[in-house]
């Protein structure tokens, strides 16, 4: 009996034993499932991406740190502070444009360079032993090649022909002054080609880019922004270009390298809209010159140069438009002229950006734009670099087409 009791007993504590061992391990997986949703709640949920602050992160992964007799500031984990948006993503930093004096030594040089040949070839035909009819007519070619135009050619070479035949010229420095005297005579610099762009009392001076597609025009407007930031005006870009998203990120990213705000809008936007908006945020900001770049268009679609208008008449509810500047491709020679005319027509254009000199032998563009329009060549642009781009001076410009005077180092 006693055996009985004692078998019993033994398999009662078997039984007991085998419970727990199934009943320990459950509960702890229990607590375990339990306590991972919570853990979960707290991660991303899928497919999304959001910042995490890196401080969480590595306080998770990172075991405790054993006790030490040290202060408990010492076993504490290092705080990592998560940055800004703002720091996260740095400003450009924002650069000194090229003063006036430095951009006009410059690129005289680089003026001379493109033009060199055609000052040389006229000067060596009127250095001639015999200014005869045929050498005269060499003459007119040349000038013709440099698209100045034929009423201007004409009127140069005859007022040549007539004063070294009266001086009796014939010394190289003399005729260079001879022909110097005649190019800047036709440039007419007597033009003002100072740009407006002073605020005024209760608004600031608002600058109008316009031009045919493919001119360069947002570029040209980044340059300028460059040209007047130097000469110490504050601006304001409009990106009125609103068919164009490529050209708003553009004169964005012109205006962040000096520090200038862009008014912008969604594509497709009005762009007269966005002019006007322009201009009320220059007045706003008080800023002394607000410059807004325009769609580029054919000058023969009448629809899209109504909407030029359009333009213009909306921003001059705050006021007269101070300067309209049309760009012009030197490249284009005297096919620039049609579109010059239509566009003044529209906008009363007060000055010619003529860029890529650089890049022809005809200069002589310059002249025939302002002979056929009575409209300045005020800047021109002579290269791809940011501050390429300088006030156009005619006797500088005749002296880089002639190439220094005899005498001078």
């Amino acid at each position: 009996m006693e055996y009985v009791l004692i078998a019993v007993g033994v398999v009662v504590i078997l039984a007991l034993i085998g419970v727990f061992g199934l009943v320990l391990p459950h509960n702890r997986r229990t607590r375990r499932e339990n306590a991972e949703p919570a853990e979960q709640a707290d991660r991303p949920a899928g497919g999304t991406t959001t910042a995490t602050a890196p401080s969480a992160e590595r306080g998770a992964a990172q075991p405790q740190a054993p006790p030490s007799a040290g202060p408990a500031e010492d076993t504490a984990a290092p705080t990592v502070e998560e940055p800004s948006a703002e720091e996260a993503v740095a400003p450009p930093a924002i650069e000194t444009p090229e003063p006036t004096a430095g951009r006009l030594a410059r690129l005289r040089g680089r003026l001379a360079k493109s033009q060199n040949l055609l000052g040389r070839g006229l000067l060596a035909l009127l250095s001639s032993d015999k200014l005869d009819a045929d050498t005269w007519e060499e003459i007119e070619d040349s000038l013709l090649t440099a698209d100045v135009g034929v009423e201007a050619t004409t009127q140069i070479v005859e007022r040549l022909r007539e004063r070294t035949k009266v001086l009796g010229t014939r010394s190289a420095g003399e005729l260079r002054s001879l022909l110097a005297e005649e190019l800047v005579t036709a440039l007419d610099p007597t033009l003002d080609r100072s740009l407006h762009t002073a605020p005024h009392d209760d608004r600031p001076a608002v600058m109008l880019v316009v031009g045919v597609n493919g001119s360069g025009k947002t570029t040209t407007c980044g340059k300028i922004a460059r040209v007047l930031v130097a000469d110490g005006r504050s601006v304001l870009l409009g990106a009125a270009d609103t068919f164009r998203a490529a050209a708003v990120d553009q004169l964005a990213t012109w205006g962040e390298r000096v520090g200038a705000e862009t008014v912008r809008a969604p594509e497709g936007r009005d762009p007269a809209s966005v002019a006007y908006d322009s201009v009320q945020r220059g007045i706003e900001t008080k800023v002394d010159t607000v410059l807004i770049d325009t769609a580029g268009r054919l000058q023969n679609k009448v629809g899209l140069m109504d909407e030029l208008g359009k333009v213009k008449r909306v921003v001059e509810r705050h006021g007269p438009v101070d300067e309209a500047l049309l760009v012009l491709d030197a490249t284009t020679g005297q096919n620039g002229l049609a579109q010059a005319e239509v566009f003044t027509q529209v906008v009363n254009v007060s000055g010619v950006v003529l860029t890529k000199l650089d890049g022809t032998a005809k200069g002589g563009i310059v002249i025939s734009v302002q002979r056929k329009l009575g409209i300045p060549v005020k800047l021109v642009g002579l290269g791809e670099g940011p501050d390429d781009m300088a006030p156009f001076d005619p006797r500088q410009f005749v002296d880089a087409l002639l190439g220094e005077p005899a005498g001078t180092s």
